[in-house]
């Protein structure tokens, strides 16, 4: 069916729905079926300013996710299907996904792209279950931290214990009451 044929509310839905995901890093699709107009609120409220939950019809997301250049989708746009677009950390959507599936076993994570990548339902609660960005990236600066803390007191160490070295033959050459400690001239060779 050639595109001037189709109703014009029907592609401007499909544009939409393109621009959504392309401007995502991720998208996960999931089921809702069972769950009422205050629970999809919620639900929304809970992915937080990261994240829009869309119902949306399969046939025209299929089209869309294919213009914007995703055609790993198609086996997870089966039956009732609703789209997270996530632009922030899809770890911290992923967990705002599987902390209201786990109240609300009518919400059924079918699958996603994330970061270009395909991930099933498992791999998406594996993501859940990691630290957020943030945390990862603290601890990664922290340890980075530490390494350099302990770089730097390796690096010292061997200056500190030169200069105590020093300070003790010093301290001993006093003591013997001035005493010259230099090495003997070796006698040149002829």
């Amino acid at each position: 069916m050639a595109r001037e044929q189709v109703a014009p509310d029907k592609i401007a839905a499909v544009n939409e729905i393109t621009d959504k995901f392309r401007g995502s890093n991720a998208a996960v699709v999931t089921a809702y079926t069972g769950l009422s107009v205050a629970q999809l609120k919620e639900l929304r409220r809970a992915l937080g300013d990261n994240a829009q939950y869309r119902v949306v019809k399969n046939t025209l997301t299929k089209i869309a996710a294919n213009e914007a250049g995703i055609n790993e989708l198609d086996e997870f746009l089966t039956g009732s299907s609703a789209v997270a677009f996530v632009t922030g950390d899809p770890v911290e959507a992923a967990k705002g996904l599987r902390d209201f599936a786990k109240d609300n076993p009518a919400l059924v994570i079918k699958g996603g792209i994330v970061d270009g990548a395909l991930y099933g339902a498992d791999d998406l609660k594996k993501l859940a279950d990691l630290e957020s960005r943030e945390v990862l990236l603290a601890k990664l600066a922290g340890g980075m931290k530490a390494s350099m803390a302990k770089a730097a007191a390796t690096f010292q160490a061997p200056l500190s214990k030169f200069v105590r070295t020093a300070d003790a033959l010093r301290s001993k050459v006093e003591e013997q009451g001035g005493a010259d400690t230099t090495a003997p001239a070796e006698a040149e060779s002829e």
